[in-house]
């Protein structure tokens, strides 16, 4: 979601007649995205934020703009922000650039016009990326309203509003006519979307109707809650074609007494079943999920059974996180932090071991098989990278396709993580 919003920054800081510079030092204007999902993002933003002080002192005329989950919502904290970052010239919320539209207009870099604060503004990528970006997120459901107990979305970029349809297809259409091939549809909760708009077609509805696009090749989407898959959804991912056989299906832990601790709002039978339903409909399908590590309250044993669930749904990625407690989320409020760091870091490893033995032994069977790869960029070895429907990464040795064609190779090396193939 923040690389979509940096994009639309781009493009409306392009249209004001700015160009990107490759050094920080070098630019006019800095804007940096934050996130504040863990701990460590957070901790990112404020060294980056002490190196961007100095090149404001350094060159005062330097305009300095801060965006994202870090600003929040909240026009309340915009006191504390202004006080705690002084060099700070512009502060956006998450999704939100009509305080960027205002500040060029005031400047007399673009013509006065009304911006909605959830403005979206064509052109949907800048032009230092047309022609060039084969795959674009688009947002199509803003903030979240769910509040799992350990989550600070719902808090920095406030509840879930969808975007309608017309505008998503007229943005999709825009993208396709600049070079981009492939769309992924995004939400906290995707398949939510439409649900807060009376009268809007559904998530199964806007994928037909993104993948029938001229122009666009494959549609994903993310990041699903299985609490809210429907089987018109599994059946559109079955049936449409473009559609990849994908699904982002976080669980988050294998144990029922943590996930009614999170707020889940399903249970481990649930997630088990759900993932079969979607295997029996796509067979060839890519399931991939989050798992955290170290909630508050979970013990060795309940670890194990993550570990176990995640034997049994044998997923094709795992993302891992160690759990960080975020500011204002009732977790970090009510649940005390009592798995110790080491502990948590211990849970990590062995996930993640098990992860890759798996995966090693999984992608074997690929070794010979000829697959289609919707090429994103060339190496600087020359070699092609793309990925496969269903989002294993491919390296193509002896292709001349450029990026943004879709082209068949054989898998002759397979590891855990990504597939090394020749063109055929």
């Amino acid at each position: 979601m923040n690389e979509a919003d940096a994009l639309r920054a781009a493009a409306l800081l392009e249209s004001a007649g700015f160009r990107p510079v490759e050094r920080a030092r070098d630019a006019a204007l800095l804007l940096l995205n934050t996130c504040v999902v863990r701990q460590q993002a957070e901790d990112k933003i404020h060294s980056r934020l002490t190196y961007v002080a100095e090149l404001k002192r350094a060159h005062p005329d330097r305009t300095v703009a801060l965006m994202g989950c870090l600003v929040g919502k909240n026009p309340r904290e915009l006191d504390r922000f202004r006080a705690r970052f002084p060099f700070v010239d512009l502060f956006l919320p998450p999704s939100d650039l009509a305080p960027l539209r205002a500040f060029l207009e005031a400047r007399g870099r673009l013509p006065s016009a009304a911006a909605a604060a959830d403005d979206l503004p064509p052109p949907p990528l800048p032009d230092s990326q047309t022609g060039r970006a084969v795959v674009a997120h688009v947002p199509v459901v803003l903030g979240c309203s769910h509040a799992c107990t350990y989550c600070v979305i719902p808090y920095r970029r406030g509840g879930e509003r969808s975007r309608p349809s017309a505008e998503i297809l007229a943005e999709t259409a825009g993208l396709a006519a600049r070079g981009v091939r492939e769309i992924i549809l995004l939400g906290q909760i995707v398949d939510r979307y439409g649900l807060d708009r009376p009268g809007e077609i559904h998530l199964p509805e806007l994928l037909r109707r993104v993948a029938a696009v001229p122009g666009i090749l494959r549609v994903r989407f993310l990041t699903s809650h299985p609490r809210w898959i429907t089987d018109d959804l599994i059946a559109a991912v079955a049936t449409t074609p473009g559609l990849c056989p994908y699904f982002e299906l976080p669980v988050q832990a294998g144990s029922d007494a943590i996930l009614a601790a999170m707020r889940r709002g399903y249970a481990v039978a649930d997630y088990k079943t759900l993932v079969a339903k979607i295997r029996a409909a796509i067979p060839h399908v890519g399931v991939s999920t989050d798992v955290i590590v170290g909630f508050p309250g979970e013990t060795a044993a309940q670890f194990e059974e993550t570990m176990a669930l995640m034997r049994r749904v044998d997923p094709d990625m795992i993302r891992v996180a160690k759990y960080s407690p975020r500011p204002l989320t009732y977790s970090a409020r009510h649940l005390p932090d009592d798995v110790p760091e080491a502990e948590k870091e211990r849970r990590r490893v062995a996930l993640e071991a098990q992860l890759r033995a798996r995966l090693t032994e999984k992608n074997a069977p690929l070794l010979g098989q000829t697959v289609e790869i919707l090429v994103e960029s060339i190496e600087k070895n020359g070699r092609r990278h793309g990925r496969t429907p269903d989002n294993k990464p491919v390296f193509v040795d002896g292709s001349t396709a450029a990026p943004g064609d879709a082209i068949a190779a054989r898998i002759v090396w397979a590891g855990p993580f990504s597939l090394i193939a020749a063109a055929t």
